[in-house]
């Protein structure tokens, strides 16, 4: 089975990026791509969901399993194909836009064809997000389409890690569905290893994990999140003072929390309040 979108290729326009086609083929054991050099210029991202398959690089094989992705510059050599007995489901997105090579160069995607997404199923969202676009309103909403392929790509960067061929890079998706619960109770004392204990694993375990998810320590997480709450108080709650506001926050010493949004604004929370009055 397969669901693919195509877009004609616009070689005038004012976007940074644009899809050229889009898709996702499942339940398909005769899935097998063979370009040589020079064929597609255009760059694609293909990322597996689940089932394997295979791409050849240089003569050699790799096989790739849910997590898995494959990104290739413009006129490369393409060789992937499924695996007959458990057949991928493998989602892409043809792409192009005049500041893609400088961007992925400058971020070090041309040093590896083969990835690992730590974060899948925020990528399948984006993904589902753009093709859905591309089917309701084809190019009639240009600005839409270039702003969601932007937002796959952003995920894509963001959350892809070179993948060995060893597999050393593993998918866990332990630490994402505990996100959104650190950030609402940022303001309490962090325990490590009661959210070691939540995802079911050791605290050094833990900040590994959560370094691989998220690009920064659990501690880190929790200062942005705090900061983030008092930037709202200080604007939101005029009456409360800057050290009632530290101690709402998670910041028992107002000298530390002056330290913390200094460091990670630029000016002192009563800089930031003054500058919105």
């Amino acid at each position: 089975m397969q669901r693919q979108y195509f877009l004609p290729t616009i070689h005038k326009h004012e976007y940074m990026i644009l899809p050229e086609s889009m898709g996702w083929y499942w339940e398909e054991p005769g899935h097998n791509v063979n370009r040589k050099v020079g064929t597609l210029n255009n760059f694609s991202v293909h990322f597996v969901v689940s089932g394997s398959g295979y791409v050849e690089i240089d003569g050699e094989t790799f096989l790739l399993k849910r997590g898995d992705a494959f990104l290739y510059f413009p006129m490369q050599e393409q060789r992937y194909y499924s695996s007959k007995d458990d057949p991928w489901n493998i989602r892409w997105v043809h792409f192009y836009g005049g500041i893609l090579n400088q961007f992925l160069t400058e971020k070090g995607f041309h040093k590896s064809i083969l990835w690992s997404v730590q974060q899948l199923p925020t990528l399948e969202k984006a993904h589902e997000q753009l093709l859905a676009e591309g089917e309701r309103h084809s190019l009639l909403q240009l600005s839409h389409l270039s702003t969601l392929m932007y937002a796959f790509l952003m995920e894509f960067t963001s959350n892809g890690l070179p993948r060995t061929s060893d597999r050393k890079t593993e998918l866990d998706d332990r630490i994402q569905p505990l996100l959104p619960l650190m950030q609402t109770r940022a303001y309490e004392p962090f325990e490590l290893e009661y959210w070691a204990n939540e995802a079911g694993v050791s605290t050094y375990y833990f900040c590994r994990l959560f370094k691989r998810a998220t690009q920064m320590t659990p501690m880190a997480f929790i200062t942005l999140c705090r900061l983030q709450m008092s930037k709202q108080l200080l604007l939101d709650k005029k009456d409360m003072t800057v050290r009632e506001i530290a101690m709402e926050v998670g910041y028992p010493s107002i000298s530390y929390f002056n330290k913390r949004f200094l460091e990670q604004e630029g000016m002192t929370p009563t800089e930031y309040r003054e500058g919105f009055l």
